[in-house]
């Protein structure tokens, strides 16, 4: 559990708190820092894990753990600023809380969680790129300009395939759980972890 990669994770699990009081308080440069730090540190720990032979569980729930609420605090500092509106928060908060409800479903059946998609991995990807740019395009300068129409683009985009990626892991879960009810046991559906209690985690 002590490892170089986890110890990694862990610190950017600890900047999400500071990470938001730097939103909330307008210290943007620093804000756009620690959260650069953070996707360097991600990218680090995932090929450090891979180079060392230090892949763990604890590393596979704390990686994505960190993603998630590294975007939720951005959303949140954003829509306390009113630099985005409410209803695009609840749009992305309605989709997580859909899917934590078909992985209760999936685990009372015995099955792990879907494989992460590329549409999800995709949208994951705008929307870490969205609210950074969003942050930048709240300042008075040239570069606010040409940041806030890419930001709202990627936010656009992010969301889009967001809830995309939540159709594909909605409609792959139904065919397992429709599969499992007409054979002893179950087979799995395409993209799915038919094993009871998955080991293998991911960003939905």
């Amino acid at each position: 559990m002590l490892t170089v990669p986890n110890l990694l994770s862990l610190l950017r699990l600890l900047g999400v708190p500071v990470f938001g009081w730097l939103i909330v308080h307008h210290d943007d440069g620093l804000a756009l820092a620690l959260l650069a730090a953070s996707g360097i540190s991600d990218w680090l720990d995932g090929v450090l894990a891979r180079r060392l032979d230090q892949v763990s569980r604890l590393g596979q729930l704390l990686d994505p753990a960190a993603d998630r609420l590294y975007i939720l605090a951005t959303l949140l500092g954003l829509v306390y600023r009113g630099i985005v509106p409410v209803w695009l928060v609840v749009l992305l908060l309605a989709r997580d809380v859909l899917l934590g409800g078909m992985l209760l479903v999936l685990r009372r059946a015995g099955f792990g969680p879907p494989a992460v998609h590329l549409v999800g991995k995709a949208a994951t990807l705008n929307l870490l790129w969205a609210f950074p740019l969003l942050l930048l395009g709240a300042g008075g300068t040239v570069a606010a300009g040409v940041a806030r129409p890419l930001g709202w683009a990627f936010a656009v985009w992010g969301t889009g395939l967001y809830w995309w990626a939540a159709i594909i892991y909605l409609r792959q879960a139904a065919g397992l759980l429709a599969r499992h009810r007409d054979q002893d046991g179950g087979t799995a559906a395409p993209g799915l972890d038919a094993t009871p209690e998955s080991s293998r985690p991911g960003v939905l």
